[in-house]
């Protein structure tokens, strides 16, 4: 709800306030992988920001071509400084009760809490739900779901590359899940190894477009996955 109200103030401070910055984009992607999970087929993702000394709001989404395939909007608030950086994430999809239910066993909400640390050939990051549709172990408590990732950039061929690992800490039926009856990570998991490349193509003097492919596997639930996107 904080970042959702602070979305909506932004353009207030945005007019009262110096040197605020804007972005607005979206991409098309041929599928929806998030840390190792295949949400969706081709989708199109826009997002639009604002930031001010540090602090910043933003909000993104993802809307599939497919009309089975889950929308989700998602509310952010966050501060870096250098390398470190903090956030709090309301994840949102559809398919249960509605937008502005957030009752403890009737919602779909999820909240996340971010910290991480950007070393410029190394990046850093922990996320934990902490309230919301969080996922639960085998006892059926709240899991407190987690995820941790390792990024390092390099250039390489003429192309901007990075290569990714992700894994799950503890117990929780929130990550790696499958339509097959996998009930979800059983403990300490790899739930994603990836390799992206990407360009811009030149198409005027004053205009290129972004493109990247992503190779993801996941270990856990022995996924791989291929996808492109072109960013808008």
């Amino acid at each position: 709800m904080l970042a959702a109200v602070l979305l909506l103030a932004a353009p207030v401070v945005a007019g009262a306030q110096e040197h605020v910055e804007a972005d607005l984009g979206a991409d098309l992607v041929s599928g929806y992988l998030w840390r190792g999970q295949d949400l969706g087929n081709v989708s199109i993702q826009p997002s639009v920001s604002v930031s001010y000394k540090g602090f910043s709001l933003g909000a993104w989404g993802s809307v599939g071509l497919d009309k089975d395939d889950t929308k989700e909007i998602d509310l952010t608030v966050g501060y870096a400084a250098g390398g470190f950086s903090v956030s709090v994430t309301d994840y949102w999809t559809d398919g249960g009760a509605g937008y502005f239910h957030y009752g403890a066993r009737n919602t779909r909400h999820v909240f996340e809490a971010q910290v991480g640390y950007d070393l410029g050939f190394l990046a850093v990051n922990w996320y934990t739900n902490f309230a919301g549709n969080d996922g639960v172990t085998r006892s059926g408590a709240r899991a407190y779901s987690s995820y941790f990732s390792v990024a390092a950039p390099f250039r390489w061929g003429g192309l901007e590359w990075s290569a990714e690992v992700g894994a799950v800490p503890w117990e929780t039926d929130f990550y790696n899940a499958t339509a097959g009856g996998r009930a979800g990570a059983g403990g300490f998991e790899v739930a994603s190894v990836s390799l992206e490349a990407a360009k811009s193509l030149k198409i005027t003097d004053s205009y290129s477009l972004p493109l990247f492919a992503r190779v993801i596997w996941n270990p856990a639930t022995e996924g791989a996955y291929f996808v492109f996107g072109v960013s808008l």
